[in-house]
């Protein structure tokens, strides 16, 4: 279930207002159904986004208004789609025209061949009737629309809207980098772990396992041990492999024997990979972090750790007791909530830049309340206090307490809490369309900067209403997401981010069923309110795994993520990417393909084209 953010609603409003008023509605001024038609458009929109306020406080507690808001995103994205087509004919049309006045064969060589093609030449005229159907269908979803808001009794309240506060150009991007805040909470827990690891009367492989809910310091306790000067010492080898939900042992291994020869192991036999791992282990003493482990397979585990003997170490990390059951550790650390005081001194070093509101007392009273909401999860901590880093005023402070968006239920299967919830809320209106968006990464892709800059941009989300786009506005958001918690360093490669789980999670329920992942190897089926997609490459992509694209009518992002030298099915190229007539970014990175298809003349919108690590010559 989604919780649309009406910030972000209204910025997609805003922006289709523009492209009306500055394209489409001179573009069809000639052509007198569609300019009603358009006009009417371009009179309702504004009347619709007045109410987007009202609407997002109701949607939490009247499932009408939230249906509502859902059809309303639907059709904006529909409505985006029409104005581009509008867009691309106009661009085409003028293209034709520098043809025919052109006299050399280099302009003609620029000119694509749909509009080279004196089979394919239809007139502006014929064009625009073509699509009265569609624009028809638009108005009438917008009467309906229309209709309902007033059923459903959503006022103009745009006074109250939060768009203007928060200007990025306030934000520390700095603020929230990795040793920037002194640790607190989990010493006794760190130093018991270093105790039992620096232990030497251990037989066979000895685990310890840390357990707790999505955001509760399991990684970073883990960490904080890992890189002890102390356990250092005590040592030969080390390594730390991030398993996730999806639990693959061989690539497990291969992760565990590139980290400790700094050699890539190219084959992918068990049997071979776990001889070789055990010959290097031989007579060393190893410390091997887990994070992360879902898997409840018992044999999965005694296969995965079969390798290891006397002298190995493992710290497993995982939110489910089970699995802590399963690896049968030396000793379980149960992470439960942190105390107020260790929850207060996190939130202020983010808030405030100190430990506490001794040199704030005008913020004591409302921060403490802000730190009780937190239920003493580090990660809501960090995430509230880096919101209110840049809040100057206690009256604001105030009103970002009471919002009513603290009311949501908390969602037991993914362990969102209205503290995370409230982080995205406040987020300014073209930084949540952003964050929305991340949602179709997978838990624990490591990304960079750039691959998400120009993503955002194929979607067209790097404006301010109706400025143009460009990178430094890329770096920008990107930085501000950052220095909020949205995305950390990562671990083991500076240059690279991750998401939390609990912030994926987060971005997930915002952006509903608009964005769909393949994760694992469980049969999934998209949305057809579906417009961007991902999912993790396998050896071999076969025709089954695509069946979830099958009532998929608008994709905008077809994103496959990870692993490189892989297989696709012709299915994929032949049949799935020429109907797909609306993406915006295709990427096709890491299969081994020799050619591509004959699609792209249909694909008007493309924006975004990545066949980096193909055999395409």
């Amino acid at each position: 279930m989604s919780v649309i953010g009406e910030a972000a609603l209204s910025v997609f409003l805003e922006l289709l207002g523009a492209k009306l008023l500055n394209s489409a509605l001179n573009f069809v001024a000639d052509h007198k159904h569609l300019r009603q038609q358009l006009e009417q458009w371009h009179s309702v929109l504004p009347d619709i986004q007045a109410v987007l306020t009202d609407a997002e406080e109701k949607q939490i507690k009247n499932e009408g208004v939230k249906k509502w808001l859902d059809d309303l995103q639907d059709l904006a994205y529909d409505v985006d789609d029409i104005l581009d087509e509008f867009a691309y004919e106009e661009l085409r049309l003028k293209l034709q025209k520098t043809q025919s006045q052109a006299s050399t064969s280099k302009v003609r060589k620029l000119i694509p061949t749909c509009c080279t093609n004196s089979n394919f030449t239809p007139t502006s005229f014929l064009f625009k009737n073509s699509m009265i159907p569609k624009v028809k269908d638009i108005t009438a979803r917008l009467n309906n629309l229309t209709t309902r808001r007033s059923s459903l009794g959503l006022s103009d309240i745009l006074s109250q809207a939060p768009t203007s506060k928060g200007k990025p150009s306030r934000l520390q991007p700095t603020s929230v980098v990795d040793g920037s805040v002194e640790y607190v909470g989990r010493l006794e827990e760190k130093t018991e772990m270093i105790e039992l690891l620096k232990g030497d009367n251990f037989n066979g492989v000895s685990v310890i396992s840390i357990v707790g809910m999505g955001g509760m310091g399991k990684t970073t306790l883990a960490q904080l041990v890992y890189n002890d000067a102390t356990i250092n010492e005590c040592f030969d080898l080390k390594a730390w492999v991030c398993v996730s939900d999806y639990f693959d042992a061989i690539a497990i291994t291969k992760a565990i024997l590139q980290s400790i020869t700094s050699e890539s192991c190219d084959y992918s036999n068990l049997d071979l990979l776990q001889v070789k791992l055990k010959e290097k282990l031989l007579g060393k003493r190893f410390l091997l972090v887990l994070d992360d482990i879902w898997n409840e397979n018992y044999n999965d585990w005694t296969i995965l750790r079969s390798p290891f003997g006397a002298g190995t170490n493992i710290i497993v990390t995982t939110r489910l007791q089970i699995v802590s059951s399963i690896v049968y550790p030396l000793k379980a650390f149960h992470l439960d909530k942190l105390s107020d005081d260790d929850c207060l001194s996190i939130f202020t070093q983010h808030a405030l830049k100190a430990r506490n509101f001794d040199a704030h007392l005008q913020f004591k009273e409302i921060g403490e309340k802000f730190v009780t909401r937190c239920k003493g999860l580090p990660l809501a901590a960090k995430a509230i206090g880096s919101l209110l880093r840049t809040v100057n005023y206690h009256r604001e402070w105030e009103r970002i307490y009471e919002s009513e968006i603290w009311n949501l239920p908390e969602d037991q299967h993914c362990g969102i809490i209205p503290a995370l919830r409230l982080s995205y809320h406040h987020l300014p209106s073209y930084l949540k369309r952003c964050f929305a968006y991340c949602s179709v990464l997978p838990k624990d892709y490591e990304f960079k900067e750039e691959e998400i800059i120009l993503l955002w941009r194929a979607e067209g989300l790097l404006q301010r209403k109706a400025m143009p786009q460009n990178n430094d506005l890329g770096n920008q958001y990107f930085q501000d997401l950052l220095s909020r918690s949205f995305f950390q360093k990562s671990s083991k490669d500076e240059s690279r981010f991750v998401m939390h789980d609990l912030i994926n999670d987060l971005a997930q329920v915002v952006a509903g069923d608009i964005c769909s992942k393949l994760e694992g190897d469980k049969q999934q089926k998209f949305s057809n309110r579906t417009r961007h997609s991902s999912y993790i490459i396998s050896q071999f992509d076969t025709m089954k795994k695509f069946e979830a694209f099958n009532q998929v009518k608008s994709l905008r992002t077809f994103l496959p993520l990870g692993l490189s030298g892989a297989h696709l099915t012709n299915v994929v190229l032949v049949d799935l990417l020429p109907r797909l007539g609306y993406l915006r970014v295709l990427s096709l990175s890491g299969y081994r393909i020799t050619e591509l298809p004959d699609i792209f003349e249909n694909l008007k919108h493309l924006r975004y084209l990545n066949l980096s690590g193909t055999l395409i010559k």
